[in-house]
């Protein structure tokens, strides 16, 4: 059994070619049902899409990396050999380990991150819904959450963490004197937006708005904070109502243009305006950074934020590193055991057919009288002779080495004490 991941991240792609190859959550079945019809096996599989990477995970009889690049490529409009340059491409432990590593927040932007497990999980639950999670599959992330909760109360990696919402409130207080002040405004109402929202909350803004398509979640979400909801269709023309703007849908396109931030920036006589955009793809279009009186971030802009607080948890890595290591020589012995599996079946089956042979025998003989020692002797000298005739086969067969090679075969498994 061979398991093979495939994938981009923040290190390997920009955030632009990371927004063609975002799945959206409803789509992952069927993206999942062409994968594997795009394969020339069937394999298990399992897509992992979040706003920092976008992974495939396959386990099958044999590796197939190269058809699992072209169909990605072909997924995001993007040749094979340029989507190649910016993935990276693992198979067996080193898959195992990159899946263990990713749950355990080793792998994230935000060191020892707990986000990307819920998403994970998320991921399992899709694939399995789909009829794509297999028996290894399946044993690869159930280890991987074991590793990550190992890695979580057995070491500091997660101490001191700084989310990208903490993240995007520490840059806010940079620009602004008094967050007190602040009129906020969230697009979404998915779980980055809450975050961010918890945090911003925290620091008692003047006012808290939830844009969302659907306004029952918007409100919902609202009402934890003491928010109002507002449409999403009227944020063109109350945009200019808000210090900060952060962003989290899952839009295909972007849904703040430059003219709707240039209107409101004027409306507000040139006073600055904070936004962060959280989405992939993108939801603000990208030329509003360019704009004099807005400072926008995206997820990669606030990499450098995050940064700061890493030195602190590197002491632990080491330490969840050794757990990981750990994970994956369990799980890649799991997966040795099995490819022997059809061979003891095999073996198995084979000892019954000749125990029923000799039993029936047996039985035979003991029916027209036999002497009942006599036929228990007989049974047992049938088996063993079942039981040896491959081997002595092999001892008189093949030239010299293979004899050699068999007779050391044959002390080690029959002659072992």
């Amino acid at each position: 059994m061979a398991v093979w991941t495939l994938g981009i991240n923040h290190t390997t792609a920009p955030l632009d070619l990371r927004g063609r190859f975002a799945f959206a959550e409803d789509r992952i079945e069927p993206h999942l049902r062409g994968l594997r019809q795009a394969l020339s096996r069937s394999p298990e599989a399992a897509i992992v899409s979040t706003c920092n990477r976008t992974e495939i995970y396959c386990a099958g009889d044999a590796t197939e990396l190269e058809p699992t690049l072209h169909w990605l490529a072909g997924m995001g409009g993007v040749s094979a050999n340029d989507l190649r340059h910016h993935t990276y491409r693992l198979e067996n432990d080193a898959a195992a380990r990159h899946a263990f590593r990713v749950a355990s927040g080793l792998d994230s932007m935000v060191l020892g991150e707990p986000q990307i497990l819920g998403q994970l999980k998320d991921a399992v639950r899709a694939a399995d819904a789909a009829g794509a999670l297999g028996t290894t599959l399946s044993q690869l992330f159930q280890r991987s959450f074991a590793v990550a909760k190992e890695v979580r109360t057995s070491t500091e990696i997660g101490a001191h963490s700084i989310s990208m919402a903490a993240a995007a409130v520490r840059l806010a207080g940079n620009l602004f004197e008094d967050l007190g002040q602040m009129r906020v405004l969230f697009v979404g109402a998915g779980e980055m937006i809450e975050l961010c929202a918890t945090h911003f909350a925290a620091k008692n803004p003047k006012s808290i708005t939830i844009a969302n398509r659907t306004l029952e979640r918007g409100e919902k979400l609202a009402s934890r904070f003491g928010g109002e909801v507002m449409r999403l269709a009227d944020l063109p023309i109350r945009l200019h109502e808000f210090d900060a703007v952060i962003s989290c849908t899952a839009s295909t396109l972007p849904i703040i243009g430059l003219g709707a931030v240039e209107r409101a920036i004027k409306k507000r006589k040139h006073r600055p305006m904070f936004m962060v955009d959280l989405a992939v793809p993108r939801d603000i279009e990208p030329e509003v950074k360019a704009l004099g009186d807005v400072y926008l971030y995206t997820v990669d802009d606030l990499a450098s934020v995050v940064q700061t607080a890493q030195a602190s948890r590197q002491a632990a890595v080491a330490q969840a590193e050794a757990i990981v290591d750990a994970g994956v020589q369990s799980f890649m012995h799991w997966v040795d055991q099995r490819s022997a599996v059809p061979l003891i079946q095999q073996l198995n089956a084979q000892a019954e057919d000749w125990r029923a042979a000799e039993l029936a025998r047996a039985r035979r003989a003991i029916a027209k009288g036999d002497n009942v020692d006599d036929v228990m002797e007989s049974l047992a000298r049938g088996l063993s002779q079942k039981m040896l005739h491959g081997a002595f086969a092999e001892l008189h067969a093949g030239d010299a080495a293979a004899r050699e090679r068999a007779s050391t075969a044959i002390q080690h498994f029959f002659l072992r004490k």
